[in-house]
């Protein structure tokens, strides 16, 4: 019986892999085991900062928001309780875009927040 040889399925994958490396630096794009352990490594970090990429988003809206809300006289965390408060469902993202774009608007909304957000009594102070 003839010797059944993996040559055309090892070609490809090695084809596969060095597609996937293309634009690597020296050997890692085209030296099959560099390839390998540099692909490896790159879709470990691929992983890991579409992760972190969300959570650096979600800060920036917050200091862009807080800063329109400091320039209206408010605090950050007042604002997003007023908005609660309210019934005003919108993301961060979405105040984060209306500040920067439609200030006449955000200042709308900053009025509502600070409408619904409860007045300091005099044992509070």
């Amino acid at each position: 019986m003839v010797r059944a040889r993996s040559k055309a399925t090892t070609a490809a994958r090695k084809k596969r892999t060095r597609k996937l490396t293309k634009g690597f630096r020296l050997g890692r794009h085209n030296l099959y085991r560099q390839a390998r352990v540099t692909l490896i490594r790159a879709r470990k970090f691929a992983f890991r900062d579409r992760k972190a990429k969300k959570r650096l988003f979600r800060r920036m809206w917050i200091v862009r928001i807080n800063a329109a809300c400091r320039m209206r006289g408010m605090r950050y965390s007042e604002f997003i309780h007023g908005l609660q408060l309210a019934n005003v469902a919108l993301d961060r993202k979405s105040l984060s875009e209306t500040a920067i774009h439609d200030p006449a608007t955000f200042d709308k909304l900053v009025e509502i927040a600070r409408a619904h957000l409860p007045k300091p009594t005099a044992a509070a102070k």
